[in-house]
């Protein structure tokens, strides 16, 4: 049986239009690349999360704003267990920013190896895999929302 995984994710975009991505190198599988954000801790709202996985993966600590998008979706987490996530995204855009990690957890500081800014063209373009594997659409369907 899956667990249940809730997770706050961040749509990090930059004055050029580039969405923020963390490259990640598991031992079980291919390198991948992924939006900022995480689990929900217990007790935790997804709008909390996003914003403290924002400040411990980016290093920015602001409200992420309003959720503006939804999926469920089955896959194996790094440390082997299946689950079923419900993910909530949250789109917050910038104009420039440092990528200063806050507070990256010991499996983070293991598997996550870089960070890049994407284009829509870069996206379509790349050899490794990204999630979500929909995100040009994400990105057209959400609104830009500026960091206060």
């Amino acid at each position: 049986m899956r667990a249940a995984r809730p997770a706050a994710r961040i749509l990090l975009v930059d004055a050029q239009d580039r969405v923020l991505m963390f490259r990640f190198t598991p031992d079980d599988r291919p390198p991948l690349w992924c939006t900022p954000g995480g689990a929900v801790d217990s007790g935790e709202s997804y709008a909390a999360a996003a914003r403290r996985e924002l400040w411990e993966e980016v290093g920015l600590d602001i409200d992420c704003g309003p959720e503006v998008a939804q999926r469920t979706i089955d896959f194996v987490t790094f440390d082997g267990v299946e689950v079923t996530a419900d993910e909530r995204y949250f789109r917050v855009d910038v104009d420039t920013c440092e990528v200063k990690a806050g507070n990256l957890t010991e499996q983070e500081q293991k598997l996550l190896v870089g960070h890049r800014w994407f284009s829509r063209n870069d996206i379509a373009t790349f050899d490794e895999t990204l999630y979500p594997a929909d995100l040009v659409d994400l990105l057209d369907a959400t609104e830009p929302r500026h960091a206060r």
